[in-house]
C-alpha cells in the first residue's frame, strides 16, 4: 500500500509539473518565441517520459494510478495556466469607450498615471449622448491599474481587452 502511494504522489507531482510547463510553453510560443519555448519542451516532455513509463510499468494494478495521473494533467493545467497569467508578460491594447463629457477627465488621470492613450471621436447620428474611444497599450501587468482609473471614472464604459503581439513605437507602460 505504501509503494502504491510513492508511485502516484510520483506520478501526480510529475505530470503537474509537465502539463504546468507544456501550458507555459504554449503561451510563449503563441507571443512568438522561439528559443524558450524549445528549451521548455524538451523538460516538458522530458519529464512526461517519466511518468508515463512509471505509470505503465508497475506492477501494482489499481485504479489510482490513472486517477493520480489524470489529476496530476487537471492540477498542472490550473497552475501552468496560473503561472502564465501571473508571470509571462504581454502586451495588450484596451479601447475604452465613455461619453465624451466624461473623457477629458479620464484622459487626464490615465496620461498623469503614465500611460499613453489616443482618444477617437465615435460618430453614431442615431446614439446620445456623444462617445469618445480611448486606445491605450500596455503590461498586462498594469492592467488592474489602468481598470481601476476607468472605473472609478466611468463604471458604465465599454471596455475591450485584446492580447498584442507586437508593438512598435509609442508610450507603453
Amino acid at each position: 500500500m505504501i509503494q502504491l502511494l510513492y508511485i502516484c504522489i510520483k506520478i501526480f507531482l510529475a505530470r503537474i509539473v509537465d502539463v504546468s510547463l507544456g501550458t507555459i510553453r504554449t503561451v510563449l510560443v503563441v507571443k512568438g518565441k522561439n528559443i524558450t519555448p524549445a528549451i521548455v519542451a524538451f523538460f516538458e516532455v522530458l519529464i512526461w517520459f517519466y511518468a508515463a513509463r512509471e505509470a505503465l510499468n508497475t506492477n501494482i494494478d489499481s485504479m489510482l494510478i490513472p486517477i493520480f495521473y489524470s489529476g496530476g494533467y487537471a492540477a498542472g493545467t490550473y497552475i501552468g495556466t496560473f503561472i502564465s497569467n501571473r508571470f509571462v508578460e504581454g502586451l495588450i491594447g484596451v479601447q475604452v469607450i465613455t461619453k465624451s463629457s466624461l473623457e477629458p477627465k479620464m484622459l487626464k488621470e490615465i496620461r498623469k498615471s503614465g500611460f499613453g492613450a489616443s482618444v477617437i471621436d465615435l460618430k453614431n447620428t442615431h446614439e446620445k449622448p456623444k462617445k469618445d474611444m480611448l486606445i491605450i497599450h500596455l503590461n498586462k501587468s498594469k492592467l488592474k491599474k489602468l481598470t481601476k482609473i476607468i472605473r472609478k471614472n466611468d463604471p458604465d464604459a465599454f471596455v475591450v481587452i485584446n492580447e498584442n503581439k507586437y508593438i512598435q513605437n509609442g508610450l507603453i507602460k
